[in-house]
């Protein structure tokens, strides 16, 4: 059975909108936080406190009590993968109403979403900062603090999986889709940092929790510079 892992706490409580199976919250949680998450759909593998409702409804009503706000709203309106296999169909964008409550409510946030999304890029992630089998670059907006963004690793090679019936190594696995080729569900968790669940959907629409870890030690050391002006 998986058990969270244990850190000190910093006494502040963060608001996981959209947040799917967690895997944003766990690189919260790691920084100390106290987390909530919020979807509106269940999510049984969620590891923290969760509740099920409409993520700007709850915004609306609720952002204001928490220290900061993490969303990830939906991305497959966005998506190069999505666009290209799945023309035609309609997603729901919430992007722009969260950004509005959110700024609304006056508390620091940081919006999150995949390459391609209108998002401001004040940090774009990627799995080779941190160490991890994946690249996975993923946009950051930033409100109501500062961020630096750490410098972009080149990449080490290709891929690893299945091309017309041939297998290449690689130091990376594609953590998406249904499809064969692309590496085990523990290659997927080691890969990712995720080891809460073995779905993978879940994983594959999680970010890996040592992005948010980062941007969680942005914003604690931001707001105490703040306080020390």
């Amino acid at each position: 059975m998986f058990q969270l892992p244990a850190r000190p706490a910093n006494g502040l409580r963060v608001l996981d909108l959209c947040c799917c199976a967690g895997g944003a919250a766990m690189g919260y949680h790691q920084a100390g936080f106290e987390v909530v998450g919020v979807d509106i759909d269940h999510q049984p593998s969620y590891p923290f406190e969760f509740i099920r409702a409409d993520a700007v409804e709850y915004a609306t009503a609720n952002a204001h009590l928490f220290d900061f706000v993490h969303a990830s709203p939906p991305c497959q309106s966005h998506s190069a993968l999505t666009k290209g296999t799945n023309k035609g169909r309609t997603y729901p964008d919430i992007l722009g109403p969260l950004r509005n409550v959110l700024t609304a409510s006056g508390v620091p946030f940081v919006l999150e979403n995949v390459q391609g999304s209108p998002l401001r890029r004040d940090l774009t992630l990627c799995g080779e900062m941190f160490g991890l089998r994946v690249i996975r670059h993923r946009y950051f907006e930033v409100h109501g603090f500062t961020a630096n963004a750490p410098s972009h690793q080149p990449h080490r090679g290709r891929v690893a999986g299945m091309r017309h019936g041939q297998w290449f190594e690689g130091p990376y696995f594609a953590v998406y889709g249904e499809g064969g080729g692309k590496g085990t569900v523990s290659q997927w968790q080691d890969a990712m940092g995720i080891h809460w669940t073995d779905v993978r959907r879940e994983i594959a629409e999680a970010i890996p929790p040592a992005y948010t870890t980062y941007v969680a030690t942005q914003f604690l050391a931001s707001t105490r510079s703040k306080a020390a002006a």
